[in-house]
């Protein structure tokens, strides 16, 4: 196994062959079957089948499948546009906040894999910088802590959209059939008295959807950044 990380790594030589392989190609075809069924259908044996090529070509252009999680993670941050070049800091936090909502939900699978140690590779290093550029803050643990802030928002409020659409297609109930099936017993548990502000959540809250919901919560983030920075 190579030491390079796989960004590094040239391709090996093409070989005159009935399907051509390249690391690109590969990436495509590990999207298309994560979008279609999660990251359980993510396989070097079902790459490979995508593609009309044996799993072992795979190896010499990706050799485990966590780095093949990685180019497909860097793939699509390849899709998020960064800020317009003079936004302030507001507005471009918004843009990269709204864009990475809009890559989970073209991509669901994305979201399970933003956890952890940042990802390297060339388009999630471009990410990172120009996201970093928007708070023009002259202490760089300043704008990383805004930064970091309002991605912890994001992958939390992104993650928990994506979870209601998994559990409305697991059970085949929408999130307003459920709270009907379960009603009768959130009746019993209110009528007790013990929770009077669960009960003015479920009788008052108006219906709002969910990038309404996403917008709102974001701006309370970024109010309380503007507050703690005088911006």
């Amino acid at each position: 196994m190579s030491n390079e990380p796989v960004w590094d790594r040239p391709e090996p030589p093409g070989k005159p062959s009935p399907t051509p392989l390249t690391r690109e190609l590969i990436v495509n075809a590990a999207i298309r079957l994560a979008d279609g069924g999660g990251l359980d259908d993510v396989s070097f044996r079902k790459v490979a089948a995508a593609l009309n090529a044996g799993p072992m070509r795979l190896y010499g252009y990706v050799e485990t499948k966590d780095e093949l999680l990685d180019l497909m993670v860097d793939e699509v941050y390849g899709e998020i546009t960064p800020p317009p070049a003079k936004s302030d800091w507001r507005s471009g936090l918004k843009h990269v906040a709204h864009e990475i909502r809009n890559a989970a939900k073209r991509h669901e699978w994305f979201i399970d894999l933003l956890s952890g140690r940042p990802h390297q590779g060339p388009h999630s290093l471009a990410h990172i910088e120009s996201t970093l550029a928007t708070v023009r803050l002259a202490d760089i643990d300043q704008v990383l802590g805004v930064v970091s802030a309002v991605m912890a928002y994001v992958f939390g409020a992104v993650r928990s959209e994506i979870t209601e659409l998994r559990a409305e297609r697991a059970t085949g109930l929408t999130e307003e059939q459920w709270q009907r099936a379960s009603g009768p017993y959130m009746a019993r548990m209110l009528a007790t008295g013990r929770f009077p502000l669960l009960g003015r959540v479920m009788h008052e809250s108006t219906d709002r959807d969910h990038a309404e919901v996403f917008g709102t919560g974001l701006d309370y983030v970024l109010d309380g950044i503007a507050v703690r920075h005088g911006l």
